[in-house]
C-alpha cells in the first residue's frame, strides 16, 4: 500500500512547494506533479496516476481544486478510485473516503450533482415541449445525401483520393454522421 501525492499548478511560473510541504507529513511514497490547467481530467499526470495506483493505497491531495474543477470530473474521479479500492485524502478539506464522514461527504456530493443534472434535464425537457407545441422545435433532422453525389465521393475515398475527414465534409455532414451512414450501408469495413 503506497502514499501517492499529486500536486498541480496551473502555470510553469507558480510554484507547488506550499502544496507539497502541506502533503509532507503523510510520508509520500511517490509523487505525481504537474503544472497545467485543471479545465479539464486529460492531464499527463493525473492519468498516470490513477494508471499506477493499486487497490489500498491513498491519493493525497492539498484540496479538490488541484484534482478537478468541477464536480462532476471530481465525482468521475472519486468513483474511478472507489472501483479500485483506492483511498482520497484531501488536506485543505479535511476528506477522507476510506472514513465513514468521508463517504457520507461523498454521498452527499453526488446526490446534489444528481440533483443538478437531473433538474437540468427536466428543464430541458420542458423547454422542448413548449418549442414543439409551438412548432418552433424540429429536433434532429436526418441528412438527405443523393445517392449518386455519395457513390461518387465514397468511391474516391476509396480509391484515397480523399481521406474520411474530406469525404464528410464532401458530403457537408459531420464525421458521426457519415460513421452512422457507412455502418448503415454496411461500408464501415475501410
Amino acid at each position: 500500500m503506497a502514499n501517492l501525492g499529486y500536486v498541480r499548478v496551473s502555470t510553469v511560473e507558480q510554484n507547488d512547494a506550499r502544496q507539497k510541504e502541506a502533503l509532507e507529513k503523510y510520508n509520500i511514497d511517490k509523487w505525481f506533479e504537474e503544472k497545467v490547467s485543471g479545465k479539464d481530467t486529460k492531464r499527463k499526470k493525473l492519468q498516470a496516476m490513477l494508471d499506477y495506483c493499486r487497490e489500498g493505497d491513498t491519493i493525497y491531495v492539498h484540496d479538490f481544486s488541484r484534482l478537478a474543477r468541477s464536480t462532476k470530473d471530481l465525482l468521475t474521479i472519486v468513483e474511478y478510485l472507489k472501483e479500485k479500492n483506492v483511498h482520497l485524502v484531501s488536506n485543505k478539506e479535511n476528506f477522507d473516503t476510506s472514513t465513514a464522514t468521508g463517504k457520507l461527504m461523498l454521498t452527499m456530493i453526488a446526490a446534489i450533482a444528481e440533483f443538478e443534472r437531473e433538474n437540468l434535464l427536466e428543464r430541458q425537457r420542458e423547454g422542448i415541449a413548449i418549442a414543439k407545441r409551438e412548432g418552433k422545435y424540429k429536433g434532429g433532422q436526418v441528412k438527405k445525401i443523393d445517392d449518386d453525389i455519395f457513390q461518387k465521393k465514397y468511391d474516391e475515398y476509396k480509391e484515397r483520393i480523399i481521406n474520411k475527414k474530406e469525404l464528410a465534409i464532401a458530403l457537408g455532414i459531420s464525421r458521426p454522421t457519415l460513421d452512422k451512414i457507412l455502418r448503415e450501408k454496411g461500408l464501415n469495413k475501410n
